[in-house]
């Protein structure tokens, strides 16, 4: 069906072409998705390179189309009574447009992985054997009110010789509309095949189910968003799964914490994006920490409410009147200008607290203290470990792998923030002169 299904089928047309049950669907979508994958992993680099380079020009150049998108998307959104953090997550402006571009061309410049060899070597039979890395093939992905995670994994999965199949929710759908049929006109254009980018919005919640069922044609299913929706998918899906990111970040500020940089890193981690699943939501104070006011002082000044437990709340300004801390604070994602705030008598209680409430994604440390930094890298298990630095560094373009697909925070295949390779698998390749086992 691919050779029918134009760079503009979006929208409507999606039932039009592949009929109104979401399973026949979606089913028909994912082999077309890998027919075209199959065509995607003999293109070059420089093949793939120009396609992102080009698709970073589209959507600069047709930046206003993709903002009035976004707009009624905002205006549904405010209507509904979205949360501001979701509605954050959801803006799209020429700043934010830029950076979506910006990143493609950050993509385009990183090395190709598909092909290179993770090891390899002559065995004494003379047999020549290598592991090399091949696209996953057909990628899932369902997330919620994110439309820059669209034009992300659109650019990773071209970049690493993957298609896939894009559930971006309500709350997005006019961006993605737009998005994608921007991404598909520019993969036309560069005599890719389209199908590489297809999105199966039109049919709703029960796309994404179908989606989920579709153990065969789609090789791994990636959510990113909230709690219940990463659940849900790990839960119901019978495709594999790669869990991504919801994240109980802690900050632990050392007795040995210089002031200024506990100040500066703790207020950076919880204000600098908020709707983010590596901002911070709990604050841990060693009950020595010089820096412990001034921290407080400066997350109150940056209209933080804190959450805080009986002797964190004697640490407070004066005349200031934080609510007290609960179990349920300990365990909250807030994405919101809210904290939990506990002090503790050493770094074991820090560590055991933060073994409890932790969600795996990223925990911090402030401190001056060489062995301790050690003692705490060595505890924590967690994708990301943060010394002297915000969580908000736990980000693929941060960490120069260019856009990501999502934070895992499992720990099979792919943990961390999630690039190019991590969208690859590998295959051996095994060569002889006619060896046979004996």
């Amino acid at each position: 069906m691919s050779e029918t299904t134009t760079a503009a089928t979006t929208g409507a047309s999606i039932k039009a072409t592949f009929g109104e049950d979401a399973v026949t669907g979606v089913g028909l979508m994912a082999d077309d998705a890998r027919v075209a994958a199959r065509k995607l992993a003999k293109a070059t680099r420089a093949r793939k390179d120009a396609a992102l380079l080009h698709i970073a020009e589209q959507i600069e150049a047709q930046a206003g189309t993709v903002i009035e998108a976004n707009r009624k998307d905002l205006a549904r959104g405010e209507e509904n009574g979205t949360a501001a953090s979701l509605l954050d997550r959801l803006k799209l402006d020429r700043a934010r447009i830029t950076g979506l571009a910006d990143a493609l061309r950050e993509l385009a410049a990183l090395p190709d992985p598909v092909g290179s060899m993770v090891r390899g070597q002559t065995l004494a039979n003379g047999l020549r054997m290598r592991q090399v890395r091949v696209p996953m093939g057909v990628v899932g992905a369902i997330y919620e009110a994110r439309p820059n995670v669209t034009v992300d994994i659109a650019g990773i999965a071209l970049k690493s010789g993957n298609a896939v199949l894009l559930r971006g929710g309500s709350a997005a759908l006019e961006s993605n509309r737009a998005l994608v049929g921007i991404i598909r006109d520019a993969l036309a254009d560069q005599k890719l095949p389209v199908d590489i980018v297809q999105s199966i919005d039109d049919y709703g919640r029960d796309g994404a189910t179908a989606l989920m069922g579709a153990r065969g044609q789609v090789d791994v299913l990636i959510p990113r968003g909230g709690h219940g929706l990463i659940q849900s998918v790990v839960q119901n899906a019978s495709v594999p799964v790669i869990e991504t990111g919801e994240g109980n970040v802690h900050v632990f500020v050392d007795a040995s914490a210089p002031e200024r940089m506990a100040v500066d890193v703790v207020v950076n981690a919880k204000t600098q994006r908020l709707s983010t699943c590596n901002t911070a939501e709990t604050l841990i104070l060693h009950k020595d920490a010089a820096a412990g006011p001034a921290v407080l002082a400066g997350l109150i000044k940056a209209g933080v409410t804190l959450h805080v437990d009986d002797r964190a709340a004697a640490m407070l300004p004066a005349g200031a009147d934080e609510p007290a801390a609960t179990d349920e604070d300990w365990a909250t994602e807030y994405l919101d200008l809210h904290m939990a705030v506990k002090v503790v008598d050493n770094m074991n209680e820090a560590l055991e607290h933060i073994e409890r409430w932790t969600t795996r994604h990223t925990e911090a440390i402030v401190t001056n203290d060489l062995a301790n930094a050690e003692e705490f890298i060595a505890s924590i298990d967690a994708a990301a470990v943060m010394v002297n630095a915000s969580t908000r560094f736990t980000d693929g373009g941060q960490l120069g792998l260019g856009a990501e697909i999502g934070i895992s925070t499992q720990k099979m295949h792919a943990r961390g923030p999630m690039g190019l390779e991590e969208l690859t698998t590998t295959k051996w390749i095994v060569q002889g002169d006619g060896h046979i086992r004996k």
